[in-house]
């Protein structure tokens, strides 16, 4: 298979890739190299554009056509949530205007095969020990809006022009396969509380007020390797002029505090900081852990890493990258 996959230099993408290639599929690349970084995927063929851009459809069109593409996976967004409810109608702008002109270009080029990288956040805080994909979706911030009305853009594309899609709502990302495919985002709970500890600072939790066992947030951490396989089921599972839409939740269905991924991750750095409390980040959620029943029983995919591989593997990632010129100070 052919795949374009848009925001491939970044933390997910470039572990997508590296799947992909393993099992044999051509890749594209389209990045715009702000976030992502060309070193973790070398000799693929990176587009490098803006896809929020009102230039960015032709040159997407061109290489849907010329590079003969027959799906499209598309992880290009920005994703901070403080950030989001900051500058929100940017948000809209680069996240909805990015998809938008992906789907006029996939449309110019008749390509009709799509995973749309969603998230977690479409849903907001809701009440119960797991979220099933027909759980009412209430985003408590405008990235989770702008990933809500994403899904619902993609279903609509389906409608026009027959593309045949899904969309992964992923929980909470992390680990590593190799160090140079590390997530290096500041603002992501694993590699801050590296940031902090390398620094000799006390680890930060962003609030212990929550309605929850230990007062902090409870999340549902999953390897990245897990989410990329995710991926490679989801992308076979569609068919070119179907016009058809299904989600899917990517995760493990089990919480883990963040005091206790927080307490995992000093105890894997072999350091004894210890975690101090500040404020509340605005929009974060109470608990967000997935039901997933659904994409087992559909895709036949199911996690396998547990948080001591994801720690682990992030924690090997992060040291190696330390030793590596330009590792580092990637992202």
């Amino acid at each position: 298979m052919r795949i374009l996959v848009t925001g491939g230099a970044g933390y997910i993408g470039a572990h997508v890739v590296r799947l992909l290639l393993g099992r044999g599929d051509d890749v594209v690349v389209a990045d715009d190299l702000v976030f992502g970084d060309a070193d973790r995927i070398p000799g693929i063929r990176v587009l490098r554009v803006d896809l929020a851009s009102v230039d960015a459809v032709a040159p997407l069109a061109t290489c849907l056509r010329e590079e003969r593409i027959d799906a499209v996976l598309h992880f290009a967004a920005r994703k901070q949530v403080a950030e989001s409810v900051e500058r929100p109608a940017w948000y809209f702008q680069q996240n909805i205007g990015g998809l938008a002109n992906l789907l006029m270009a996939m449309e110019e080029a008749g390509v009709t095969r799509l995973v749309f990288s969603s998230s977690a956040a479409v849903y907001g805080s809701v009440s119960g020990a797991t979220i099933s994909e027909d759980a009412v979706t209430q985003p408590v911030n405008p990235y989770g809006r702008t990933k809500l009305v994403g899904e619902q853009l993609v279903r609509d594309a389906g409608r026009s022009f027959g593309v045949s899609a899904v969309s992964l709502r992923y929980f909470n990302v992390a680990g590593s396969a190799t160090p140079d495919l590390a997530d290096r985002a500041t603002t992501n709970l694993v590699p801050m509380v590296f940031q902090r500890i390398d620094a000799g600072l006390p680890p930060q939790i962003f609030g212990d007020d929550f309605d929850t066992p230990d007062g902090t947030c409870v999340r549902d951490f999953v390897h990245v390797l897990d989410v990329a396989q995710a991926h490679l089921v989801a992308v076979d599972s569609t068919e070119a002029g179907r016009g058809d839409h299904d989600v899917f939740n990517v995760g493990t269905g089990e919480g883990t505090s963040v005091r206790r991924m927080i307490e995992k991750i000093v105890e894997v750095a072999g350091s004894s900081l210890v975690p101090e409390v500040v404020e509340r980040r605005a929009g974060d959620a109470g608990v967000v852990v997935a039901s997933a029943g659904k994409i087992r029983e559909r895709l036949g995919w199911r996690a396998t890493y547990g948080l001591d591989e994801i720690v682990g593997s992030a924690w090997e990632a992060h040291t190696a990258g330390r030793a590596v010129p330009g590792i580092a100070s990637s992202r």
